[in-house]
């Protein structure tokens, strides 16, 4: 049973608050399919690359609030637009020309970022700028909810079904493309859901920490487990640990939301690098326990 205090500090803010309620919820349901995305875009080295589609999608919402202002579908559907082409285009440059996937990757988020951000300009106000960069998870609403819980249900089903060919793709990608005709159609479907999670996650954290939720917990994860679907469990393990205390510290000490996510999730990854089953200090301690020949 808790007590009173553990109720009024842990459990109070989620019953007595229909905010902080949506909040949790729309948190929960972009850890359980944002995070194992994340797993994947650590195996196949893109960690930097979802922090470059993140800001891909800066235009196609600061469009969809030029013309709608703050309407969670028509900047959810202006982002997602601009963040398929960056993630597609940087692809096809990098399978019809000489330029790397992260390079051509690189220079479309450059652009992207430089047209959202005049967009916002020229009709928003700072605070406008600081709602699409960072976002308002507690702002979040019914219809907000629903978009990212079938966000979700697709990101979820569409991993299950593509299960073994992603595998395949982060371990040897030359070779699934050797005996399938699979290896092309996964990577574009895999940069897809990349850009459809960084979507769900742009209302709640924003364009600049969106991608925060996806890879902490991922990195995380990747200290304490080495199979990938223990991996995608722990990593939205501990991103939805990490939402729950975000808020609460959120709402019991007036900090910004978004930030107060993600720096649980930074907390969780320093105490995992150190401390988790393959960290610094377990590492050494295994290795000055190992007699000597």
């Amino acid at each position: 049973m808790l007590t009173s205090g553990a109720y009024a500090h842990f459990v109070a803010p989620f019953v007595e608050y229909a905010f902080m309620r949506r909040a949790l919820a729309g948190s929960l349901l972009l850890a359980a399919s944002a995070c194992p995305v994340g797993v994947f875009m650590m195996l196949r080295r893109m960690s930097l690359a979802g922090d470059a589609m993140s800001h891909g999608i800066l235009p196609g919402a600061a469009l969809g609030y030029l013309l709608y202002g703050v309407q969670i579908l028509p900047m959810m559907a202006g982002g997602l637009v601009a963040g398929l082409a960056v993630a597609l285009a940087s692809g096809v440059v990098a399978r019809l020309t000489i330029q790397k996937e992260d390079a051509s990757m690189a220079a479309f988020y450059l652009i992207s970022l430089a047209l959202g951000v005049l967009l916002v300009s020229l009709k928003g106000s700072s605070v406008d700028m600081m709602h699409v960069l960072f976002g308002t998870v507690l702002a979040l609403d019914d219809e907000a909810l629903a978009v990212i819980a079938a966000i979700a249900a697709v990101t979820l089903l569409a991993m299950r079904l593509c299960w073994r060919a992603l595998v395949a793709d982060c371990m040897d990608p030359l070779f699934l493309r050797s005996v399938s005709r699979l290896g092309t159609p996964v990577h574009f479907i895999f940069l897809c859901l990349t850009v459809v999670n960084l979507v769900g996650g742009f209302q709640a954290l924003g364009t600049l920490l969106s991608v925060g939720l996806m890879m902490l917990p991922a990195a995380a994860a990747r200290f304490w487990v080495s199979r990938a679907d223990r991996m995608c469990v722990l990593a939205a393990a501990i991103g939805a640990a990490s939402c729950t205390a975000g808020l609460l510290l959120s709402f019991h000490f007036a900090l910004p939301s978004g930030p107060a996510v993600i720096l649980c999730a930074g907390a969780v990854y320093l105490v995992s690098l150190l401390a988790g089953s393959r960290g610094i200090l377990t590492s050494r301690i295994r290795m000055a326990a190992t007699p000597t020949l």
